[in-house]
C-alpha cells in the first residue's frame, strides 16, 4: 500500500481525532465490502495511482484506481495465491492488517493503528467470512457535501467541509471523517484528513470530496479584506458584465475601466480576423465621433463578422481541432476540407447543422469533403476520444483503461461509446505514398462508409461493447445507423453537452481562457468559474439557432470583453475572473501575417496564390515535407511561434509560450530583417512620398501599433532617423524597433 506523503496525509485519520470531534460512531451493523471496507482502503490510500492503484500495482498486489471496480477488488484481497493477504481463520493474522499497522515491514508505512477504527472495520469484515455480497444492504447513491461553494474575506481563513452519504434504504450517514479530501485546482489552502481547509494565500481552488465510488468538488475563494475597498458601480452592458461584475463585487475587485477606441479596434480585428487595421482604417474608427461608444464599436464588429478575413481566421481554428493535415488526408483531401471548413463559417452555417454534417459524414473525401473527420481518424477508440472532446468538451481518455479518476465515466462508457464508430470503414481506391513503410501517409481518394460488422471488445468484461450515447441506456437503432442517431442526439437542443462546449470555445478565443479551463474538459471536478454565465450563454446560443456570429457579437459588446488590460489596486493579481483584459502573445499567423502587413510585403507560399495569407493556408505544413527548408522558410517562422502539427484533436497542440528563440528570431532574425530591407516594401513608398520624417513615423505607429506616437516617442524617432547615416536605415531601425514592441507582439 504505497503512497506519496500527500496522501498519507489525506487519507488516514488518528483514531483519537476522530473520537474527539465525535464523528465516527460504528454501529454494530454488520461490516459490508462494497461500503465500509471499500472505505478503508480509499481512505489509507491503497488504491491511489501512487499507489496499489496503479496499472501495474506495487509489490505484486494490484488494485482498481479509486475503488473502480470492486469485483476486481475483492479478488485481489481474497483470492490471492498464498491466501495470506486475508485469513478467515486466523483475522489478526492477515497480511491485509499486519502491513497496514507496520507488523510486518511495507513500504508504504503506516496506515493505520491497531486500535482504529479502520482496523476493527477490516478486522471484522474478515472475521464475518469476508464476504463480497451482503444481502439487502443498502448501496450509496448520493454524496452531499457542504458548503458546496464559500467566499472566505479576510481575517475568515478556514471551513469545515461536512460530507454526508445517502443510501437506497433513504438512511443517511456522516462521513466527514472517512471521506478522502484532495486540493484538485491552485493551491492556495491546505485540507486536512478531516475536512478542514485552511488558507495558504488568497485566490481560489477547488477541493475534491471523495467517499467510495462518488465524488463532488467543492469551489472555496480565500479574500483579502481590502477595508478601504468600494465597488466602483460600473455599468454593464448586458447579461454577461451582471455575471463578471456580481463575482467581482463578491471578490472585492473592480474591473479595470474601458480600453480606449484604438485598443480595442485592434483587439477587434486580431480576434476576428488575424490582421490588424490599416492606418486609414484605424484613423477613420478613432475619428469617428459617434456620441455613443457601444453604439460605435457594435458597428465595427459587425462590420467585420461580415469580411472575408472572418470565415478563414475561424476555419483555421476548426482545422486545427479537426487535423486538417496533408499526411492523412493528402493534398486534395486537406485543401477540399479545408474549403468546406471555410465555407461553413462564411455562410454562417448553423453550428448544430455543422456537426451533424462532420459526424453522420461518409462518401468519397473528394466529393464529400466533411468524410475526411473520420479519415482523420482511423480507429474505433480515436474516433470516440475525438468526438468526445470537441463537440462534448470531455475528455474520455482516463476511462479507456479504468473508470475515469475524476470525472462519472466508467470503462463500459467509454467502450459503448467507442461502440457507436466501430463500423467505419475505408475503402482506399488508391494509395500513391511517397514512402512505401510509412503506414500512416495516404495520397489517393478513399470512400468513408459503414460496414455491415464492426465491434469493440470491453477488455473489463472481454464482451463486444453495445453502442451507447454518454450517459444513456441502449440505443435503438432500427431506423437510423449509429452515426445519424449519434449526429441527432449530439446536437439536440436539450442536450448540454455540445452547446456548452461550443460556447465555451468560443469564449475562451475572445477572451483568452475559458469559463471551463481547459476548455474540453468539462466534469463536475472542474467546475465553470462563473456557471450561470456559461448556462445563460449556452441558452442564448440555442435560442440563436446555434449561431457562432451571435454568440461573438454577445460576448464582444460585453464591458468584460471591452476591458483595459492594465490593472487597478485590487485585481493586479485576478487571472480567472475577466477584472481586465487578459495579455497574450500573437498566434504564429497572427505574427506572420501582422509582420508583413506592417512591413508592406505579399508573402508567398509555395503552390499557393501571391497573396496568401497564413491563416488561409488549409494545411499544417506549408512546405513540402522533402523540400530543402532554410531559416527563412515560412513554415520555420509559424512552427517556431507555435502552429501545431495536428496530431491531435486538441487546442492544447497549439503553443502560445514564449521563448528566447522567439525573440532571437525577431530582434536578429533574417526573416524579420529580410522584410525591413526589401527595396518594395512599405518603407519605399514612404520615402518616395516625399513626406517629413514626422509624417512618415506617425504613419508607421498607425500601421504597427494602431495608434499616433506620444510626443516623447515623436521627437525621440525623428532625431533618431535625422541622426542616421542615411534617411532609409534610420526609417528602418524605427520599424524594427515598434514590431520587436511588447505592444506589437501582445495582444491586449
Amino acid at each position: 500500500m504505497i503512497s506519496s506523503g500527500t496522501h498519507r496525509l489525506l487519507c488516514w485519520p488518528a483514531l483519537a481525532l476522530a473520537i474527539t470531534l465525535g464523528l465516527v460512531i460504528r454501529s454494530r451493523a454488520a461490516v459490508t465490502f462494497q461500503t465500509d471496507v471499500a472505505a478503508v482502503v480509499s481512505k489509507a490510500g491503497c488504491n491511489l495511482g501512487t499507489c496499489h492503484g496503479n496499472a501495474t500495482g506495487k509489490g505484486g498486489f494490484k488494485l482498481s484506481l479509486r475503488g473502480g471496480d470492486l469485483d476486481y477488488d475483492y479478488i485481489a484481497l481474497v483470492q490471492d495465491q498464498f491466501g495470506r493477504r486475508v485469513d478467515v481463520l486466523a483475522p489478526d493474522e492477515s497480511l491485509l492488517l499486519l502491513k497496514a499497522t507496520q507488523a510486518v515491514a511495507h513500504e508504504g508505512g503506516k496506515r493505520f493503528d491497531k486500535d482504529s477504527w479502520e482496523y476493527r472495520t477490516l478486522r471484522d469484515w474478515i472475521a464475518s467470512g469476508a464476504r463480497r455480497e451482503s444481502p439487502g444492504a443498502p448501496t450509496l447513491v448520493k454524496l452531499e457535501v457542504t458548503p458546496h461553494e464559500q467566499f472566505l474575506i479576510e481575517p475568515a481563513s478556514t471551513v469545515e467541509l461536512k460530507a454526508v452519504a445517502k443510501f437506497s434504504d433513504g438512511s443517511s450517514r456522516d462521513v466527514t471523517p472517512i471521506a478522502c479530501y484532495e486540493v484538485v485546482s491552485v493551491a492556495v489552502a491546505d485540507v486536512s484528513v478531516t475536512g478542514r481547509v485552511t488558507r495558504k494565500e488568497s485566490g481560489e481552488t477547488t477541493v475534491l470530496v471523495r467517499f467510495l465510488h462518488l465524488q463532488e468538488p467543492v469551489r472555496l475563494a480565500f479574500v483579502s479584506a481590502r477595508p478601504a475597498f468600494t465597488w466602483a458601480n460600473p455599468q454593464p452592458h448586458n447579461f454577461v458584465d451582471e455575471q463578471v461584475f456580481a463575482k467581482l463585487k463578491t471578490l472585492r475587485m473592480n474591473p479595470s475601466g474601458l480600453a480606449s477606441d484604438e485598443v480595442f479596434l485592434r483587439r477587434a480585428y486580431l480576434d476576428l480576423l488575424g490582421i490588424l487595421p490599416t492606418a486609414d482604417e484605424a484613423k477613420r474608427f478613432v475619428s469617428n465621433d459617434k456620441p455613443e461608444t457601444r453604439s460605435k464599436r457594435a458597428a465595427l464588429v459587425d462590420e467585420l463578422l461580415e469580411r472575408p478575413e472572418f470565415a478563414d481566421f475561424w476555419a483555421l481554428k476548426w482545422a486545427d481541432l479537426l487535423r486538417v493535415e496533408e499526411k492523412t488526408l493528402d493534398a486534395k483531401g486537406m485543401q477540399d476540407f479545408h474549403r468546406w471548413l471555410r465555407a461553413s463559417i462564411a455562410s454562417s452555417k448553423p453550428m448544430d447543422q455543422f456537426a451533424r454534417e462532420l459526424i453522420a459524414s461518409r462518401g468519397s473525401t473528394y466529393a464529400n469533403p466533411e468524410a475526411n473527420f473520420y479519415r482523420a481518424n482511423r480507429t474505433p477508440v480515436i474516433r470516440a476520444e475525438a468526438a468526445a472532446q470537441v463537440f462534448l468538451g470531455t475528455r474520455l481518455q482516463c476511462a479507456q483503461c479504468h473508470n475515469h479518476p475524476f470525472d462519472r465515466w466508467t470503462q463500459d462508457d467509454y467502450y459503448d461509446w467507442a461502440a457507436l464508430f466501430a463500423r467505419v470503414d475505408y475503402k482506399i481506391l488508391q494509395n500513391n505514398r511517397r514512402d512505401i513503410n510509412d503506414k500512416h501517409e495516404f495520397i489517393g481518394e478513399q470512400i468513408v462508409y459503414l460496414a455491415r460488422k464492426g465491434t469493440v471488445t470491453n477488455p473489463r468484461t472481454e464482451k463486444t461493447a453495445e453502442p451507447r450515447f454518454l450517459g444513456s441506456p441502449k440505443l435503438d437503432l432500427e431506423k437510423q445507423d449509429e452515426l445519424e442517431a449519434l449526429a441527432a442526439w449530439m446536437t439536440r437542443p436539450e442536450n448540454p453537452f455540445f452547446a456548452r462546449a461550443q460556447v465555451n470555445r468560443i469564449w475562451y478565443h475572445l477572451m483568452g481562457h475559458g469559463i471551463v479551463d481547459p476548455i474540453d474538459d468539462f466534469r463536475a471536478t472542474n467546475p465553470a468559474s462563473h456557471p450561470a454565465l456559461l448556462d445563460a450563454l449556452t441558452s442564448e446560443f440555442v435560442k440563436s439557432g446555434f449561431s457562432l456570429r451571435h454568440v461573438i457579437r454577445l460576448i464582444m459588446a460585453s464591458r468584460a470583453y471591452q476591458t483595459a488590460s492594465e490593472p487597478n489596486d485590487t485585481n493586479v493579481n485576478d487571472e480567472l475572473n475577466y477584472a481586465r483584459a487578459s495579455l497574450r502573445r500573437l498566434t504564429a499567423e497572427q505574427m506572420f501575417d501582422t509582420l508583413h502587413q506592417v512591413a508592406g510585403v505579399t508573402a508567398e507560399f509555395k503552390g499557393l496564390p501571391s497573396g496568401t495569407r497564413a491563416a488561409e493556408l488549409p494545411g499544417a505544413r506549408i512546405e513540402g515535407r522533402r523540400g530543402k527548408r532554410t531559416q527563412t522558410t515560412p513554415d520555420v517562422f509559424l512552427a517556431m511561434f507555435g502552429k501545431p502539427p495536428r496530431l491531435l484533436t486538441c487546442e492544447c497542440e497549439r503553443s502560445a509560450d514564449t521563448s528566447m528563440g522567439q525573440a532571437f528570431f525577431m530582434i536578429s532574425g533574417p526573416s524579420v530583417n529580410e522584410l525591413l530591407t526589401r527595396s518594395d516594401n512599405r518603407l519605399a513608398g514612404l520615402i518616395d512620398s516625399g513626406k517629413p520624417n514626422r509624417a512618415v513615423v506617425e504613419e508607421l505607429y498607425w500601421t504597427a501599433l494602431t495608434r499616433s506616437p506620444t510626443e516623447t516617442e515623436l521627437s525621440k524617432t525623428v532625431a533618431h532617423i535625422e541622426k542616421s547615416k542615411d534617411r532609409r536605415t534610420g526609417v528602418e531601425d524605427v520599424l524594427w524597433g515598434l514590431v520587436n514592441a511588447k505592444e506589437f507582439v501582445l495582444r491586449r
